[in-house]
């Protein structure tokens, strides 16, 4: 089996191949790769049979159409979908081959009504029915998103073994998979063993859909072939059901600080904490870090946060790239009482932007 994710940042795509018959199906493809798609699929000699979307996405418009267009595979979803646009509708165990791959379309609602994973052999593709970690799942306040549901879809797991490996369709924190025991130990999502704990619980971090998700929805829907159709913003972890709650105008809904307010506040000697939430590579990369910040990245915070409870009551300020998982981090920080967290808007980027200094020495 040839399987490989092909898109660069949070927005996952699959490629699931035969060797031997050269059929292959894209699972989730976006918009703005089509090209490259087709590029991947012609040096490979492969023919793309199949296109299946998980779910009605809302972060991001689907190359599905666009990709029928040039190519005579069928268009996938679940038979749920108020999507105008698939040429053939799965139930839940319905079975889809390629070659001698056979995918079962496990129904999995909660994210939003019309949500599948795709089962293989020794993987499941989960879509935004659950991610890896700390992410736990797709938000469940979207249109047709239901938390009693998600928590029905989640029980569905109990019948894969722990060593069945977890692909995404979104990581805002750059990890590739996992595997189904390592999230029964770290995926919030899966510690719930009641329907209405569950149910309230998620209710609390529910916030309302932005409008520029209302408008991917309905370019979904209707099948937009415009990869400027919407304008969407970027680095935000705008899915997940715990990250940070986004604004109608597209931005993170958190306590944001400027660059130039937190190099004065930095510069001032106040008490603060610069919490930088990148991976280590990107603290001593090219864009460097802040003097005298703290490393701790994004997908460990909730795991580590012990190490900084000295800050609870005192300024914390999330730095990461641009301000998407910064935002995050707020998140994070906020929901374990750090109740002065800032995010800095525009990230490192900004920050040398205005020409500040920078060190790229070994993490603190």
């Amino acid at each position: 089996m040839i399987f490989k994710q092909l898109n660069v940042g949070s927005c996952r795509t699959y490629l699931v191949a035969a060797e031997k018959s050269r059929e292959a199906l894209l699972i989730d493809p976006v918009l703005t790769y089509v090209e490259e798609y087709l590029q991947i699929l012609d040096e490979g000699k492969l023919h793309l049979s199949y296109i299946i979307d998980t779910h009605t996405h809302a972060d991001h418009l689907s190359a599905g159409p666009a990709l029928c267009d040039h190519l005579q595979a069928e268009y996938v979803m679940h038979s749920s979908t108020l999507s105008h646009c698939p040429t053939r509708r799965v139930r839940g165990g319905e079975k889809i081959r390629i070659g001698d791959i056979a995918i079962i379309c496990e129904h999995t609602p909660g994210h939003t009504s019309d949500s599948i994973s795709l089962v293989l052999n020794d993987r499941i593709l989960t879509g935004d029915f659950l991610f890896i970690g700390d992410s736990g799942s797709g938000r469940l306040d979207l249109p047709t998103g239901d938390a009693g549901e998600h928590f029905d879809s989640l029980q569905k797991l109990s019948q894969y073994p722990d060593n069945l490996m977890i692909f995404p369709a979104h990581d805002y924190h750059e990890r590739t998979h996992s595997t189904l025991g390592k999230e029964k130990q770290t995926n919030p999502r899966l510690r719930f063993t009641s329907r209405d704990e569950y149910v309230r619980f998620l209710s609390n971090l529910a916030s309302s859909t932005p409008e520029w998700m209302t408008q991917v929805i309905h370019a979904n829907h209707t099948c937009t072939r415009d990869p400027k159709a919407v304008e969407i913003p970027e680095d935000l972890p705008c899915c997940e059901v715990n990250g940070t709650p986004v604004t109608a105008a597209g931005e993170a809904a958190t306590n944001f600080i400027t660059a130039e307010q937190a190099r004065e506040r930095i510069h001032l000697g106040q008490s603060v904490l610069v919490l930088d939430v990148r991976n280590p590579d990107e603290y001593v990369g090219q864009l460097g870090h802040i003097r005298g910040s703290r490393l701790i990245p994004v997908q460990e915070l909730s795991s580590r946060i012990s190490e900084i409870g000295e800050y609870r009551d005192r300024d914390v300020i999330a730095v990461c790239k641009s301000g998407g998982r910064s935002a995050a981090a707020v998140s994070i920080l906020t929901q374990a009482g750090f109740n002065r967290a800032s995010s800095m808007r525009g990230g490192m980027i900004q920050w040398n932007a205005n020409g500040y200094p920078v060190e790229r020495n070994g993490a603190s």
